[in-house]
């Protein structure tokens, strides 16, 4: 895959993940309207969380660092994929099953474990009436990632990534709907979770079908295959699950602290817009690249694969983590404050928005750097830089929390995102030239944050100016708009002044993306 076909890559990928995110954005601030910080928010926070826990460790996690580059293998050698697939579709779906059944019985036990704050009051009742209804989603999820993988391994990201909006067009219909008929919106919006959850089953099942691979739902086999599998994709679950564990931790830290959870789970959302659009695109698309330069013996191009995908990864990351934490105020007041979200929670939202900015850069490598092991099928390394990260997390949530209450657990995991990313890079430096960033990378990236720099002191002064705009109802969108476009308008010119990038690289990108698309 050339680098510019690898833009391309991001690109499809990125265009149906900002859609996604677009759309959740929506939902966030449905959200916050209809049901706002409060009881019924932080127990489906809780509720809700749980699935994605699981689905980071047998779907996103796991599974696709195991799965892909060895179903990747098989297809370049034509030694039975399709065999090798419907082995893991079984396989993954037994397991998947088992653990929705377990989950089902031990849901009120799952609850006080990763809410604990909430024993004794009505949010614990709350958490697991909608945990049962919700944690199925996982079964539809897990599944949908072998789809993906497959889909991804043969090139088509196209499906795949459109799934996830899905879920957010349900959500967001389902809302409106419950609020134009008077119902109580927390309860359509739980039950339409599993539903969305079918229907992007439903789509990537057929898509990958189209493709030539017709999977069925079977009885599982402990293949020598398979064996191999579980012992690279055990040690990866916890290594791609980090995030999520790290959030769950941070919960659990604040689950004593009436609406905290809310307020933690909102910022969390908004700087998932960055994360989602470029982290999961790189993961995706460079994964199989990597895998097929590596065992092709092309280390030249694996590590102008890898660097491309770390300058462009940090390219929009870094002026995205530079607003987070220089104007969080007006961002989170014009997107959320209405309805049930009063100026209270946008003053606590935006603290947790500023401290989550000053970790995205590193939750963005790591996107980037992860796919050096697992493209050799090295997970366990990984693993024990997971654990470290998690005991950085917990210690800095726990221990900061008499000091700094409940935005503490904000704290932990950016500091816990930036100690991964030390110790993959270290643990990459082992691997020789092929894992090691290029000297393009380190001048762009060095201009590329000299230019997000400039871009963020211009904000702050240009908001300090403007400030009683966004005090103005008819204004302040209009307000969020004009310093928001200011803002990449800035970027991109100190951008081209510095030479962070050139434009003509991005124009050859887009349209080789367009031609391909058409």
């Amino acid at each position: 895959m050339k680098p510019i076909r690898l833009l391309s890559g991001f690109m499809t990928v990125g265009f149906w993940t900002l859609a996604s995110r677009i759309l959740g954005f929506l939902r966030e601030i449905l959200i916050a309207a209809f049901i706002g910080p409060g009881p019924l928010l932080d127990a489906f926070v809780v509720a809700f969380r749980l699935p994605n826990l699981f689905r980071r460790f047998f779907a996103e996690g796991a599974f696709n660092a195991a799965f892909v580059p060895q179903f990747s293998k098989r297809l370049e050698s034509g030694e039975d994929p399709q065999g090798f697939a419907q082995e893991a579709f079984n396989l993954l779906g037994a397991a998947v099953l088992a653990l929705v059944a377990l989950g089902m019985i031990f849901m009120p036990a799952l609850v006080w474990a990763t809410a604990s704050g909430f024993q004794g009051t009505e949010r614990f009742d709350l958490a697991v009436g909608f945990g049962y209804i919700v944690f199925p989603y996982i079964l539809c999820m897990s599944l949908a990632a072998l789809f993906s993988g497959v889909l991804n391994s043969t090139g088509r990201f196209a499906a795949a990534a459109a799934a996830p909006v899905l879920l957010n067009i349900f959500a967001c219909s389902a809302m409106v709907l419950g609020a134009a008929l008077g119902g109580e919106v927390t309860l359509w919006l739980v039950w339409t979770i599993p539903f969305a959850g079918v229907a992007q089953l439903a789509l990537v099942w057929r898509a990958t079908s189209r493709a030539g691979f017709h999977l069925r739902p079977g009885l599982p086999r402990l293949s020598p295959a398979m064996g191999h599998l579980m012992r690279v994709a055990l040690p990866a679950a916890l290594a791609m699950g980090v995030t999520q564990v790290n959030l769950v931790v941070g919960q659990l830290v604040a689950s004593d602290i009436e609406n905290a959870v809310s307020w933690l789970f909102i910022a969390d959302r908004l700087y998932q817009l960055p994360l989602g659009v470029i982290g999961i695109a790189v993961g995706i698309v460079l994964l199989p690249d990597l895998t097929r330069r590596l065992r092709s013996g092309d280390d030249s191009g694996a590590r102008q694969a890898l660097s491309r995908a770390g300058e462009f990864s940090l390219l929009f990351t870094l002026p995205s983590a530079v607003a987070f934490m220089v104007v969080p105020v007006p961002l989170i007041s014009v997107l959320y404050e209405r309805g049930a979200t009063g100026a209270e929670d946008v003053a606590a939202i935006a603290l947790a928005v500023a401290i989550y900015g000053a970790g995205l850069p590193a939750f963005i490598l790591q996107k980037v750097l992860q796919p050096l092991y697992f493209a050799r099928e090295d997970t366990r390394s990984p693993f024990r830089y997971a654990l470290v990260a998690m005991v950085v997390n917990a210690a800095l949530a726990f221990g900061l929390k008499p000091v700094f209450g409940w935005i503490a657990p904000a704290i932990a995991a950016s500091a816990a995102g930036w100690a991964m990313v030390a110790l993959l890079w270290l643990g990459a430096g082992r691997m020789g030239d092929a894992a090691r960033f290029d000297s393009r990378f380190y001048s762009r990236v060095l201009r590329i944050g000299l230019a997000s720099l400039v871009m963020g002191a211009l904000l702050y002064l240009g908001y300090g100016a403007t400030t009683w705009l966004f005090t103005l109802p008819s204004w302040r969108y209009l307000a969020l708009f004009g310093l928001i476009l200011s803002g990449g308008v800035i970027f991109f010119a100190a951008g081209q002044v510095f030479g962070a990038f050139h434009l003509s690289e991005l124009k050859s990108s887009l349209r080789r993306n367009a031609a391909k698309s058409g």
